[in-house]
């Protein structure tokens, strides 16, 4: 359907509609309703089960292992097999399911901010219309609605009465001061008075209007549809990546086993059981099952604590990751309500006349009003003078209507007979109505110019005294007074000064700004405000901008580290504005509530909306909160991070371990005449291994993991892995020797089972080590209680120990070990665990001390970003 053209009057529009202003019948609109669907704004569509497997099946990880399975399958490794594929479906059952309770979380918020509208309905064409609260989602096109202060337009609507009409239109501007409207048909071709959006909020009058579009015919469905896909995240792109690297080290690894076996063995194709359980080895099987375990705990204790629903489980990493939050001012950082600053007389000084003429002239708009509603200047004049102006009598207002920037009051003093006319509105049209010479009132404008500029509301106020008007001629007249006051009585006035206004702060603003500068983030403020007006509203709550400019001034990178207000931002500007963020290396969390932040919501890492936003900016954020409150991004960043620490800790600890495991195995493959190890062996190992890795999902990491924005890179995991794979090599290589020279005689080496039994031990023993050594944000001379880390290493070194002598050990091909044996790798051990902390000091030390702005993360396993820079 066309858009509705803004210059048909209002009886077009009904013939056009087939309707009334008595409504529309109870069967006419169940058949419309049937013909166009409810009046629900369109939305992703919810997944099956079936496709929330296959999409869980995508992520890289998930993906290789199910080739590996299928592979070790193909080679009727079934042991092997078995486990791997259990790993994969375990690992999609808990991603499925976290994303499904997320979704149904979701589901209760949309039932918990479903509405209601006022409609004019009739029982049949006969009948007079009743009115009928029925729900936003059964209206219709031609439904006649009713609408009052604070109702939520509940569709897109054309005025036909109205009475002192003003709309908040700021979840389509920005733009937070309300907007006047009017059912008269208006001429110009550009006019959208008579017009109302679905999402905009009645702010004062009333209005009976018909509804023209419904559900995804309105103006803001048509114009920001919700997209299939979205732009790849933080987290995708760091998996992908790391994805990319292991799956290099798979497709190497089994080749060059065989090559090796069949050149320098003969023992060809017999290896391949053996080179897929080296490359099962290389693999980081947990990695999914970690992943969901501890981004879905995360999740649920944010809902559980904070109502916080995380509706994608990966956008919880790209909290933690998040170095720049971009926030609209208006409801987020201020509570949306002006709040009365100074009153300044004539000469500039303060002087509480002003505010005195304001406030009467407020209080008997508000009296004269056919509903008493004040709009949130009156409001806030009221708060500030208290109850004043019940000393004179109200004879007639002309409240601010479109096109007309200031209101008029005329009251009387019943004691002193006088009768005064009290103006109030914009400084240049209450100006030009004042009896003032033009120096003087390029004076005035000025001041009222810099006070503008320095982030505050003006008003002004003009008054005069009428001794003689026939509106009331003296005590006891009587007849229809209000027609008689014009806008043509209002010249000649005196000016009496200005009252200027500044926004509320919202609770807990300020405290929150500095939890989020405290944890790295760089704020930005992108508004559709006066810049002079955001930029007053961060210094009250202690940011001080760094720069201050408007989205005409272009979207070119916003400096680093510092505050800056972009004003004047249209949706497009704001969504430009954080996608050239994500280009310079930010991680960008965007915060918005409104139909045109969506952009920009979805060009962020990570989209966040509270829960009585626009149901289109429900549906495409990452992130629904309870309310709009900054300490509730605070903690789930918090939580965020920790779930990224751990996931680092697991990263660099099962792979600095199974590359040093590989490259042993590759070693020992080339000196030993048997395989270093069964591949039943390598199979019981890893599952140790991985078993005991469970327990990163439930660690909490130290503080130096949590102080600052956490992205795992994968070049920086790679070094990592590197180095300290390679130590781990050497480690291997060591007790090989040890071994070979325990093993005495001619046949030393031909031990197979004692062989295999040691280095299972020591297998075991290293990887205990490593995952307490090498955790993230924690070192073991930190002391404490173990924790599930600790206690999970100390399983892992028991059964390393207990296995091989056990008659599990047996069936495996293992044997006990003599007591000599246990010293010697005691010996191993010690040498390295001492240079595995000083290789861990080494690291850290060059992370903190690189000049190049960049680290390798040496405290969470991850790159630590801060300011579009990379710091420890």
């Amino acid at each position: 359907m066309a858009s509705e053209p803004v210059t048909d009057t209002a009886l077009r529009v009904l013939r056009r509609l087939e309707t009334g202003p008595r409504g529309l019948t109870e069967a006419e609109a169940a058949a419309r309703l049937a013909a166009v669907g409810e009046n629900i704004p369109p939305r992703s569509r919810a997944l099956s089960w079936p496709a929330r497997w296959l999409r869980a099946l995508r992520d890289p990880f998930t993906a290789v292992l199910l080739t590996l399975g299928l592979v070790s399958a193909f080679v009727a490794s079934w042991g092997t097999a078995a486990v791997i594929l259990a790993l994969v479906a375990v690992s999609c059952v808990l991603r499925a399911t976290g994303e499904r309770r997320a979704d149904r979380s979701l589901a209760t918020l949309r039932h918990l901010v479903a509405g209601t509208a006022t409609v004019l309905r009739r029982p049949d064409d006969t009948a007079d219309p009743r009115v009928r609260e029925l729900p936003v989602t059964d209206l219709v096109p031609g439904d006649v609605v009713r609408l009052a202060p604070g109702d939520l337009v509940p569709a897109d609507i054309r005025l036909l009465r109205s009475r002192g009409l003003t709309v908040s239109q700021a979840v389509f501007t920005g733009e937070s001061s309300p907007v006047s409207k009017a059912a008269a048909d208006l001429p110009e071709p550009r006019a959208e008075d008579h017009l109302c959006f679905q999402g905009s909020v009645v702010t004062a009058g009333t209005a009976t209007a018909v509804v023209v579009h419904t559900g995804a015919r309105t103006r803001f469905a048509a114009a920001h549809p919700v997209p299939d896909h979205r732009v790849p995240s933080a987290f995708d792109r760091s998996v992908h990546g790391i994805a990319r690297v292991l799956v290099r080290f798979m497709l190497l690894t089994p080749p060059l086993v065989l090559m090796a076996g069949a050149v320098l063995r003969g023992r060809g194709l017999e290896t391949l059981p053996f080179a897929v359980a080296v490359a099962v080895g290389l693999t980081p099987e947990m990695l999914p099952v970690i992943v969901t375990t501890c981004l879905a705990r995360g999740a649920a204790g944010l809902a559980r604590t904070r109502q916080v629903v995380v509706r994608r489980l990966p956008a919880l990493h790209d909290l933690g990751a998040v170095d720049v939050l971009c926030v609209d001012k208006t409801g987020t950082l201020t509570q949306d309500r002006p709040v009365a600053a100074r009153s300044l007389g004539p000469d500039g000084h303060d002087d509480p006349e002003a505010l005195h003429w304001a406030a009467v002239a407020a209080w008997w708009t508000l009296h004269l009003a056919e509903l008493p509603t004040p709009d949130a200047l009156d409001a806030a004049l009221l708060d500030a003078a208290g109850p004043t102006g019940e000393e004179y009598d109200g004879l007639a207002a002309l409240p601010v209507e479109p096109g007309r920037r200031l209101a008029t009051t005329l009251v009387a003093d019943p004691l002193g007979g006088r009768r005064l006319l009290i103006t109030k509105g914009a400084a240049e049209d209450v100006l030009d109505r004042c009896d003032l010479p033009g120096g003087e009132r390029r004076r005035l404008l000025a001041r009222a110019g810099r006070e503008a500029a320095a982030g505050r509301r003006v008003l002004a106020v003009a008054a005069t005294e009428l001794p003689h008007h026939p509106l009331y001629p003296g005590p006891g007249a009587t007849g229809p007074r209000a027609s008689l006051l014009t806008p043509a009585d209002e010249h000649g006035l005196t000016f009496r000064g200005l009252v200027t206004f500044h926004d509320e702060p919202a609770p807990g603003a300020a405290e929150s700004l500095r939890a989020l500068t405290a944890l790295g983030i760089t704020v930005h403020v992108l508004t559709g405000d006066h810049p002079g007006t955001a930029a007053r509203v961060c210094r009250d709550l202690g940011l001080e901008p760094g720069e201050v400019r408007t989205a005409a001034d272009g979207t070119g990178p916003l400096p680093a580290g510092a505050t800056t207000v972009v004003a004047r931002c249209t949706p497009r500007d704001k969504a430009d504005l954080v996608t050239a963020l994500r280009a310079a290396g930010h991680t960008v969390g965007f915060l918005g509530d409104g139909v045109n932040d969506v952009p920009a919501l979805l060009a962020a890492d990570v989209g966040l909306a509270p829960r009585g936003a626009v149901p289109v900016a429900r549906e495409s954020a990452d992130v629904v909160l309870a309310a709009k409150d900054l300490t509730a991004i605070g903690h789930a960043v918090v939580a965020g991070r920790r779930g990224s620490a751990n996931i680092a800790s697991y990263l660099r600890v099962t792979l600095s371990s199974n590359l040093g495991n590989v490259l042993a195995m590759l070693a020992a493959a080339l000196l030993l005449p048997f395989l270093p190890m069964l591949p039943v062996q390598v199979l019981a190992q890893n599952l140790c291994f991985d078993a005991a890795q469970l327990a990163f999902a439930h660690d909490r990491p130290g503080a130096p993991a949590l102080r600052r924005p956490t992205v795992l890179r994968p070049p920086a995991l790679l070094r990592f892995i590197t180095a300290f794979g390679v130590l781990n090599a050497v480690a291997d290589l060591a007790t090989f020797a040890v071994l070979a020279l325990a093993l005495r005689g001619p046949d030393a080496l031909d031990d197979q089972a004692v062989f295999h039994s040691a280095w299972f031990t020591e297998n075991l023993l290293t990887q205990a080590l490593v995952m307490l050594l090498l955790r993230g944000g924690r070192h073991l001379a930190e002391g404490g209680r173990p924790g599930p880390v600790g206690w999970s290493a100390a399983l892992l070194a028991a059964v390393g120990l207990a296995l091989p002598p056990s008659p599990l050990g047996a069936a495996l091909g293992m044997t006990a070990l003599p007591a000599g044996y246990h010293l010697l790798l005691t010996a191993v051990l010690g040498v390295y665990a001492v240079t595995l902390v000083l290789a861990r000091r080494r690291h850290d030390r060059r992370g903190t001390g690189r000049t190049d702005g960049h680290a390798d993360g040496g405290t969470t396993g991850c790159t630590v970003a801060q300011s579009g820079k990379l710091h420890r």
